[in-house]
């Protein structure tokens, strides 16, 4: 048994199974760790609107890690920001002119408020999935993109994602982090918002060591987070690549893999 102090989560095929819900059995074990002063911190992609609501949800009391690291912010009382890593303006531009011009539907994100430029069955399932609101704005190379949290481009071919994805991190090598979080989506952030330099962040602010860290996650977005904890650990579900690099790999989400990693290198 390990004496951790933090525990960090993905939520999305981590705590999240496909229906977006957490199992009671995840929910109890997530108050267990809380009541017994455990930092439970949420870390995702997502946006900040989407991810305080499922901290709620969750009884939480940490701030929350969202845009893959780029937003460290408070939910409760004061909803202060502790850290933001937003995207240059003219890669920002750069990057919208280049989705358009390959026909891929995408997600703006400006000072967390979800943009498209057109409807789409791609945002409607999105959205209605996660319980937030979307705004159409016509052409997007008009737009102040000043405070753009991240570009997420969607779209239902997996191999041209990521292929898109190897293409792009290539092209803005060292400019922007381009990183796939699901085998549809392919997310442009800056370079420093990584869910590992938010995990090192808080882990600062708390005074807790790498070794007091467990991180648990599925996806390739994951691998930063875990490189930043002691015990890392890979979802059965997870990518071969995340799994590569894991201490450990549970059981899948559908089978309540955290809990049974909780139980494994927590006391509770």
């Amino acid at each position: 048994m390990n004496d951790i102090k933090m525990l960090v989560l993905d939520i999305d095929g981590t705590i999240f199974k496909k229906d977006y819900t957490a199992s009671e059995r995840v929910k109890q074990t997530l108050k267990s760790l809380v009541k017994k002063g455990i930092k439970v911190v949420l870390c995702t992609g997502r946006m900040y609107a989407a991810t305080k609501q499922i901290a709620k949800e969750l009884e939480l009391d940490t701030p929350v890690i969202s845009y893959q690291g780029g937003l460290v912010k408070n939910f409760l009382n004061d909803e202060k920001t502790l850290f933001e890593k937003t995207m240059d303006e003219d890669l920002s531009l750069d990057v919208i002119k280049e989705l358009k011009k390959r026909n891929i539907f995408f997600n703006l994100y400006i000072n967390d408020e979800l943009l498209v430029e057109h409807d789409s069955i791609l945002i409607q399932q999105y959205v209605d999935a996660r319980n937030i609101k979307y705004r159409i704005v016509g052409n997007c190379e008009n737009l102040n993109l000043k405070g753009m949290n991240k570009i997420l481009a969607i779209d239902d071919d997996v191999n041209l994602i990521e292929n898109l994805q190897k293409e792009m991190a290539q092209r803005y090598k060292d400019k922007l982090y381009v990183i796939r979080s699901t085998p549809r989506f392919c997310e442009f952030s800056n370079p420093e918002a990584t869910k590992g330099n938010a995990v090192r962040f808080l882990a600062d602010m708390w005074g807790i060591k790498k070794e007091e860290i467990m991180a648990c996650g599925d996806q390739d977005n994951d691998i930063e987070m875990l490189l930043a904890a002691g015990v890392k650990v890979a979802m059965g579900n997870a990518t071969e690549d995340l799994k590569k690099i894991a201490d450990y790999i549970t059981d899948s989400v559908d089978n309540d893999g955290v809990v049974k990693a909780v139980e494994k290198f927590i006391r509770i």
